[in-house]
């Protein structure tokens, strides 16, 4: 890592203030929220901000529905907003509204010099009106009958039955899903930018990266070749009064879209804390700034950002993005998160009955920096966080800090044995590649090495076992140093995890009474130092916790399931029912080998559909494996996992190789497909009995 202070701006995509927050939203500020927390980590100048996205059609019509203003609506939902974001402890620098003095001063400047630049033109258009209501209504207030498949109620941009698209015009029997009537259509006067005339600038935007790569990653970058050969339109960018927005100059009765002052709204929430903080705001957004600026969204975003976004800033003399973090979709039970099945939960839900510090530290063990949807498995996320979160790295501290304060008067010792510097160098130097993984947005790898050294530290423990020295004359010394060593693992393990469990680490610096831990510190061992007595800093995950949160969960939303169990949630399709074969013997089953395998390789296999290769440590030996279980995991994920295997399988010859074994896994198949994972102490080579 560079010793250089880095100026950096991250951003994350401004929640709508129409709706509460869900675990879906919370993939992207926790992501966001554990890359600025490590920057800040290494002393670098890192400032994170966001704002509630306030205006537009369906803000103004849920206002009038409830019978208050705009103003008071957006009000109240960003107080509710800013609450569910600090429960979960994502730490933003500020947290604004795009309904600011900043962001209308802000929009209409940068609105008047892409005006000046020639880039904004006027023309007429025609849309649906609803005569009862007298206002042009969105493609999502217009409902009708599917061209396709002829459901009823659809909308206007889209079927939710067969998936089909469309344009509005197309519905049948369409009407306005505000007031019922049936929309005309009616001509109006439309400001668009022109981003057809863009097309080289963002051609060049995408190689402006560092040595020539692109600001977005590489499935992103497809994604634009692919409209730049579609040919891109220019982009509508006002609405029709009545609307709730920014009115836009010379243009009595016309309206901002609100995509275009939305992502505005970043620049005016930092321009808001600039004048509470004395920072400079044209450093970081002028032409020729040399900090660096990050935006963190969702693949449903990503041709805002990264088409509209840096056209407009480019020629309205602002800086352009230096790179844009895009993430997938979260999946519940490898399902979208549905109503119905009571997995669409609330961030409010989830903190009524569990802690934010579980879902930070799960949602990091999938998050990596590609493009891909990660999935919230209930029985996975419970089993996780039991054994790998508690079980092995809150452990080592339950084991070693009591005989600190019983026996040593709650002072480490001085100095340590040359044997226990071992594991503790070890834990160390990966420091450098933890926070590689930090950098770069690989989350998931970063969890798997700190897991690995939490594996190291247990095992120093167990190979020391200070319960029993502690029972032993004269070993008083020895058990002191055992101790400190445990501790100092601890601590050192507690550095790599704080960017994901920022309310821990301060717990755990409490209790080691230390002052708040960097990166660095990473360096350094904790010796003749005085700790605090050692409190229980966190509690198994129970199954009746995801049940209540479910049901509570689907009272808020006012679905009505067939379960308010975790049965009901993790529900999968009906599958074809298999007849049970043969019965055998048991001594036929005793004689099935079955090994704990650490998964230490994991890849593609080349022109086969289902197949992975798995490179399986069983103690012992290492064993190639192919395994039918592509469709449910992405080779990257399982390696570092441990799985359970048949041993003593005879070696098939297949046409991709010798496989030699096989690993066991449950589910009807497709993306409903679980290798066995084994958890608490298990290592590659024991037997299953």
């Amino acid at each position: 890592m560079s010793t250089n202070q880095r100026k950096i701006l991250v951003t994350s995509a401004l929640p709508y203030a129409n709706g509460s927050i869900h675990l879906g939203h919370l993939v992207e500020y926790i992501q966001t929220d554990i890359w600025v927390r490590f920057q800040k980590m290494n002393d670098q100048e890192c400032y994170y901000v966001c704002a509630d996205d306030t205006h537009g059609t369906p803000i103004m019509l849920r206002a009038e529905q409830e019978g208050i203003t705009p103003e008071a609506l957006i009000e109240r939902v960003h107080t509710e907003h800013l609450q569910d974001f600090t429960d979960f402890n994502i730490d933003f620098d500020n947290y604004y509204s795009t309904n600011s003095d900043e962001n209308r001063e802000l929009a209409e400047g940068m609105y008047l010099k892409l005006r000046e630049a020639g880039l904004i033109e006027s023309r007429m258009t025609e849309h649906y009106y609803d005569p009862e209501k007298e206002m042009f209504l969105p493609d999502r207030y217009i409902k009708g009958e599917c061209p396709k498949c002829h459901a009823q109620d659809q909308y206007g941009d889209g079927c939710e039955v067969c998936g089909a698209t469309y344009t509005t015009t197309d519905l049948i029997k369409p009407y306005s899903a505000v007031s019922g009537a049936t929309p005309v259509r009616k001509e109006t006067e439309h400001f668009f930018f022109k981003l057809s005339e863009c097309i080289d600038f963002l051609r060049e935007w995408m190689k402006s990266g560092n040595q020539g790569s692109s600001p977005l990653p590489s499935e992103s970058v497809n994604k634009l070749e692919e409209w730049f050969d579609a040919g891109l339109r220019d982009w509508e960018i006002s609405r029709d009064a009545p609307y709730f927005g920014f009115e836009i100059p010379d243009a009595p009765g016309k309206y901002f879209y609100v995509w275009l002052d939305a992502p505005i709204g970043y620049m005016a929430s930092f321009k808001n804390l600039c004048a509470r903080k004395d920072i400079d705001f044209d450093s970081f957004w002028g032409k020729d700034s040399k900090t660096e600026l990050y935006h963190f969204i969702g693949k449903d975003i990503l041709s805002f950002h990264a088409l509209f976004w840096p056209a407009t800033l480019h020629n309205a003399d602002y800086r352009t993005p230096s790179k844009i973090c895009v993430h997938g979709f979260l999946t519940v039970n490898g399902q979208k998160m549905s109503k119905s099945r009571g997995t669409f939960i609330t961030a409010r839900s989830y903190l009524d009955f569990l802690q934010p510090e579980y879902l930070r530290y799960y949602f990091a063990a999938k998050l990596n920096d590609k493009v891909e949807d990660i999935d919230l498995n209930l029985e996975d996320f419970i089993a996780r966080v039991n054994s790998n979160l508690i079980g092995k790295y809150v452990n080592i501290a339950s084991r070693t800090a009591g005989f600190i304060s019983k026996k040593f008067a709650g002072r480490l010792c001085d100095s340590i044995d040359e044997m226990d510097i071992i594991p503790l160098e070890r834990v160390k130097r990966e420091a450098d590649n933890i926070a590689e993984c930090y950098e770069n947005r690989q989350f998931s790898e970063a969890v798997r090495l700190i897991m690995d050294m939490a594996d190291t530290a247990n095992e120093y423990v167990n190979d020391m076992q200070p319960w029993v020295i502690a029972k032993e004359k004269g070993k008083e010394e020895r058990l002191h140093q055992i101790c400190t060593t445990g501790i100092n693992l601890f601590r050192i393990l507690t550095i790599y995890l704080k960017p994901i469990l920022p309310e821990m680490a301060q717990q755990i610096e409490t209790f080691l009474n230390i002052e708040p831990l960097q990166w660095h510190d990473s360096e350094t061992l904790l010796l003749d130092h005085e700790i605090r007595k050692y409190k229980h800093l966190a509690k198994r995950i129970e199954e009746k916790q995801v049940n209540d949160m479910l049901e509570k969960n689907e009272q808020t939303l006012g679905a009505q399931p067939e379960k308010s169990k975790l049965a009901a949630a993790k529900k999968t399709p009906q599958t074809e029912q298999t007849p049970i074969a043969d019965t055998i013997e048991f001594d036929d089953f005793a004689k099935i080998d079955l090994r704990i395998a650490r998964i230490v390789k994991a890849e593609h296999v080349e022109g086969a559909d289902k197949l992975l290769q798995l490179t399986l440590d069983i103690g012992e030996e290492t064993r190639n494996v192919f395994a039918g279980i592509k469709s449910a995991y992405n080779p990257e994920d399982l390696e570092g996992k441990l799985t359970v295997m048949v041993a003593n399988l005879a070696p098939r010859k297949m046409r991709f190789g010798l496989s030699e074994g096989m690993v066991l896994a449950a589910g009807p198949g497709g993306k409903d497909l679980w290798i066995l994972e084994p958890h608490d102490g298990a290592q590659p080579g024991m037997k299953v009995k």
